[in-house]
C-alpha cells in the first residue's frame, strides 16, 4: 500500500497520463520499475517502450494531478468509524489480492475500504460472485437474498456489484448469513470510493464496510459513467473462484460478468426461472452454453468442492408446499399458492385455475402479498416468492 504522498502522486500521474492506458503502464513498469523510475527517464529512453507521443505526455504533469493527490492523501487518513480503514494497493504490493494478478488486465491501483486488513489472506476459492438483474422478480431477489445468507453462513465470501435489485439482495443477505468475525461480502463499485452509487445503498454500503470490503480501481471523484459498470465486471468475476448469476435478461451486465469469467478460467453456475419471464432468458442461455444449474445452495457448495456444515436445504425451486404456505392452516391461501404455481400469473388466469370471486381472488392475493408470499410483478402479474 502507499505510503507516502510522493509514491502515491507518481501512480496517479501514471494512471493520469492521457494515451497511457494500463497495457503500455505494466510496459511501462516491467520495463523501469517503479512509477518513479518511468518519470526519471529520458524522452529517448521511454521512446524504447512507447510511442514518441505517450513519451511526451509522459514528460508532461496531467491537468488536476496535484489536487487529486492532496485528496486522496487526506481521504486516507481521515477518521473512520472504529474497524473501518482505507487503503490505496498498487499493483505489485504484498496485499494487492492474488487472484486479480492472474487476470488479463488486472488495475494499476486498488482503493480499499472497510476491513482491509484481511486483504493479503483473501483466498478466491472462499470467494463466490453473485450477479444479476437491476430489476428482479419479487422470487429473483428472494433467490438472490437466499442463497448469499446461506452460502455466507457456510464460510463464502459474496462478492457483488452493490447495484439496485439483485446486486443488493446478495450483499443483504451475506451480512445475514455470515459469522460476526468472517468477511461477509465484498462490493466492487464503478464510482471512486467518496460516493456511493446508487444513493439508496448508503446504509448499506456502510454496513459492507463494517463487515467487508468495497474496492475500486476508480480515482476519488468518479461518477457513475456507464462505460465503468461492465469494465469493473471483471474484477467482481475475478476475485472469485466461480460466478453465480441469478436472474437475468439476455441483454444483461450480468452475460458480461459471465463471459468474462470464463475468459478467466472460472466456473459459471446458473439459477433457471420461468420459460416466461424475460428475467430468466440470460440464465437459461448459460445453461444451454454450458453453465452449471443449481437448485440450492448445497448444489453451489457442491460445485465448488466445498464442504456443507449446515446441510443446505433446497432453496427456492421445490414444486411442493411447505407447512409455512398453510399459514394458520388456511387452506385457502395454501391452495391459492398450488394453483399459482411458480411462473408470473394474471388475475384472469388465476379466477380460471381457482374457481372464485374476483373479491375473493384479490382479497387472498393481498393477504399474501402483505405476508411476503406473493409479489406483485408489472402487466398486472403475480408471483410466488421463496421456497414451496
Amino acid at each position: 500500500m502507499v505510503k507516502n504522498p510522493q509514491e502515491l502522486g507518481s501512480w496517479l500521474r501514471l494512471v493520469l497520463t492521457p494515451g497511457v492506458g494500463a497495457e503500455i503502464a505494466r510496459r511501462l513498469l516491467a520495463a523501469f520499475g517503479q512509477p518513479e523510475a518511468i518519470f526519471a527517464q529520458t524522452e529517448s529512453a521511454l521512446r524504447q517502450i512507447v510511442s514518441a507521443q505517450q513519451a511526451q505526455a509522459l514528460g508532461q504533469t496531467p491537468d488536476g494531478w496535484a489536487s487529486l493527490n492532496a485528496e486522496t492523501w487526506q481521504w486516507l487518513h481521515t477518521q473512520n468509524t472504529a474497524g473501518i480503514t482505507r487503503v490505496v494497493l498498487t499493483l505489485g504490493d504484498a496485499d494487492y489480492p492474488a487472484a486479480l494478478l492472474d487476470i488479463p488486465d488486472p488495475p494499476l491501483m486498488l482503493y480499499a475500504l472497510g476491513q482491509t486488513e484481511i486483504l493479503q489472506q483473501l483466498q478466491t476459492e472462499h470467494v463466490l460472485a453473485m450477479v444479476g438483474s437491476r430489476n428482479p422478480t419479487p422470487q429473483g431477489a428472494a433467490n438472490a437474498r437466499d442463497f448469499a445468507r446461506s452460502l455466507a453462513a457456510s464460510g463464502l465470501t459474496i462478492v457483488s456489484g452493490l447495484a439496485l435489485g439483485v446486486d443488493g439482495a446478495a450483499h443483504e443477505g451475506a451480512l445475514l448469513g455470515a459469522a460476526a468475525e468472517s468477511l461477509a461480502t465484498i462490493a466492487i463499485v464503478g464510482t471512486g470510493l467518496d460516493r456511493v452509487y446508487p444513493r439508496q445503498h448508503r446504509e448499506l454500503a456502510h454496513q459492507i464496510a463494517l463487515r467487508g470490503l468495497i474496492l475500486s480501481e476508480y480515482p476519488l471523484g468518479t461518477p457513475p459513467l456507464a462505460p465503468n459498470f461492465p469494465r469493473r465486471n471483471r474484477l467482481i468475476s475475478g476475485l472469485s473462484q466461480a460466478t453465480l448469476v441469478v436472474e437475468a435478461a439476455l441483454q444483461s451486465g450480468s452475460l458480461i460478468t459471465a463471459k468474462q469469467a470464463l475468459e478467466q478460467g472460472r466456473d459459471v453456475m446458473a439459477i433457471p426461472g420461468s420459460i416466461h419471464s424475460a428475467q430468466s432468458k440470460g440464465c437459461h442461455l448459460l445453461i444451454k452454453q454450458g453453465a452449471k444449474l443449481v437448485e440450492s445452495a448445497q448444489d453451489v457448495l457442491e460445485e465448488l468442492r466445498l464442504p456443507d456444515p449446515m446441510a443446505q436445504r433446497s432453496l427456492g425451486l421445490e414444486d411442493a408446499i411447505n407447512s409455512e404456505d398453510l399459514v394458520g392452516n388456511d387452506l385457502q391461501e395454501g391452495a391459492l399458492l398450488q394453483a399459482m404455481g411458480h411462473d408470473p400469473v394474471s388475475l384472469d388466469a388465476l379466477q380460471a385455475r381457482c374457481g372464485w370471486s374476483t373479491a375473493q381472488l384479490q382479497a387472498q392475493l393481498l393477504e399474501l402479498e402483505l405476508m411476503g408470499q406473493v409479489g406483485r410483478l408489472p402487466g398486472g402479474l403475480f408471483q410466488r416468492v421463496g421456497a414451496g
